[in-house]
């Protein structure tokens, strides 16, 4: 499929040829998004923001003095016992913010940035389909999830072999597993968290298709995981946490015993497929009722 059109100068670009129809089309545009994310600068810098996290704990506990047990975040004071725990502790701190916020930048734009360059009713000549370039948007938004998560997990691997000796982990069942097992775990969080961001970014993707402005969606997307989390700690609304897209957020704990409980993964890929259905629905009727004009 060639190259998606970009807006240039005063008018919009000529558009793309057509896509063919059916799966193979739907595949040809897949391949078309994910390369148009991932050859931006901006996707790129968030990644390597995102990977510094784990470098930053690992160096600075490389150089500091030994962390005294409770002190910090979860694992941080077994980091210079065993390397393997950086990657661990890297997404537990990343889960908050530079997640959410990388997360809420991709989705904010998937919309809205097509509208914003020109290009939205091009693809929609393509012929791509409202309902098919959400979908593809979505899965795009999902693919990034995946990655920025995965990178967190793997360059805290890779840090913390480079500074700190490895060696058998201690889950927190009191169970012992060898390094290849541990590594293994820490991919398993890092999928833990991937689904837990899929809510978010179905919500982002809802809002993008509300505005022809990404930077607004991207803040709106933002700010709305920042309510999340907070409500979630505020007591007065316990009846209400349930039912918060960030509930089970850092509740990846059962992923650390032995024999893994699958429970808190289910509870929570449950309560993110709720929320992806009921944005995607929002975006679906917003989308398909909206008039493109740019």
């Amino acid at each position: 499929m060639a190259a998606r059109p970009q807006a240039a100068g005063p008018g919009p670009a000529a558009p793309a040829p057509a896509a063919t129809g059916g799966r193979s089309g739907s595949w040809a545009l897949m391949a078309s998004e994910l390369s148009v994310l991932f050859r931006r600068l901006r996707t790129w810098a968030m990644l390597a923001a995102l990977a510094a996290v784990p470098i930053l704990i690992a160096t600075a506990v490389r150089l500091s003095s030994p962390v005294p047990p409770g002190r910090g975040p979860t694992f941080l004071d077994r980091i210079s016992q065993n390397g393997l725990f950086v990657g661990m502790t890297a997404l537990l701190v990343s889960v908050p913010l530079f997640l959410p916020l990388t997360v809420g930048v991709v989705a904010g734009d998937t919309i809205a940035g097509e509208a914003n360059l020109g290009t939205l009713r091009y693809l929609l000549v393509a012929p791509a389909g409202r309902v098919r370039l959400l979908l593809i948007k979505y899965a795009a938004a999902a693919v990034f999830c995946l990655t920025a998560t995965v990178t967190v997990a793997a360059v805290g691997a890779l840090a913390g072999v480079a500074l700190f000796p490895v060696g058998p982990v201690t889950l927190l069942s009191g169970d012992t597993i060898d390094a290849g097992e541990s590594l293994l775990r820490s991919l398993l969080i890092a999928a833990y968290i991937a689904v837990s961001l899929l809510g978010l970014a179905a919500i982002g993707l809802a809002i993008s298709t509300f505005t022809d402005i990404p930077v607004g969606a991207m803040a709106a997307t933002v700010v709305l995981s920042v309510v999340s989390q907070v409500a979630d700690n505020l007591p007065q609304l316990e009846w209400l946490h349930p039912w918060l897209f960030s509930h089970y957020w850092l509740d990846f704990a059962d992923l650390l015993r032995q024999p893994i409980s699958w429970t808190s993964f289910g509870e929570n890929a449950l309560l993110q497929g709720g929320y992806i259905l009921a944005a995607g629905a929002i975006a679906y009727g917003r989308f398909t009722s909206k008039d493109v004009l740019s």
